[in-house]
C-alpha cells in the first residue's frame, strides 16, 4: 500500500536513478515582498521542496506552478499559493552531488494549518515523474502529537505509523 511521506522525508525516484526529493521547513512565515491582497485574513506559511542529484549524470529539473499542490485542513481544501513571492525551479541543471530548492509561500485559515498535504510532480529532462505526497502541519513536532483533533489528523497517523515501524525494526 502506498503511504504518504512525512514532511522532512526524502523520496527517491526509481525511474530517475539518483534523484530524490523532499518537502521540508514547513513553518508559519510572512512572504518577503509583502502579503498578497487576496490573502487578507489568512495565515501565511512557507515550505521548501528540494531536489538532490546523487546520480552520476546531470538532469534538467522543472518544478513550476501547477506541479506543486498544497491542501490544508481535514477536508483537503486548496491553500492560497502566493505565486509572486514563491521561487520555483525552472529548467535548472542539477549536477551530481548538487541540490536545487523551490520556496513556496501559501496561506490559509490558521485553524486548518495543523494538517498540510503537499503533492509534487517533478519533471526531469522532459519526462514526468510520478506524483508524491508529503503530509505535515504547522505546530506538529516529532514525538508530540497534540491531543484531540491533531492526534486523528493524517500527519499524526503517518507519524504514529512510522514510529511503530521503526520500533518493530529495532527490536
Amino acid at each position: 500500500m502506498y503511504e504518504p511521506n512525512v514532511v522532512e522525508d526524502w523520496q527517491e525516484y526509481d525511474e530517475h536513478a539518483g534523484l530524490r526529493v523532499r518537502v521540508h521547513r514547513l513553518e508559519q512565515h510572512e512572504p518577503p515582498r509583502g502579503r498578497d491582497d487576496a490573502a487578507e485574513g489568512l495565515t501565511y506559511f512557507c515550505l521548501r521542496v528540494t531536489v538532490e542529484n546523487r546520480g552520476a549524470g546531470h538532469s534538467t529539473i522543472h518544478l513550476e506552478d501547477g506541479q506543486i499542490d498544497v491542501r490544508i485542513g481535514p477536508d483537503g481544501e486548496s491553500a492560497f499559493i502566493d505565486w509572486r513571492n514563491s521561487q520555483f525551479i525552472e529548467g535548472f541543471d542539477v549536477y551530481p552531488l548538487r541540490r536545487a530548492t523551490a520556496v513556496i509561500y501559501a496561506a490559509g485559515p490558521e485553524a486548518a494549518l495543523a494538517q498540510v498535504d503537499v503533492q509534487v510532480q517533478l519533471r526531469v529532462d522532459d519526462d514526468w515523474a510520478e506524483r508524491r505526497l508529503w503530509t505535515g502541519g504547522i505546530g506538529l513536532h516529532e514525538g508530540s502529537v497534540p491531543a484531540g483533533a491533531g492526534r486523528e489528523s493524517l500527519a499524526g497517523q503517518v507519524s504514529n505509523f512510522l514510529r511503530d515501524q521503526a520500533e518493530e525494526g529495532t527490536a
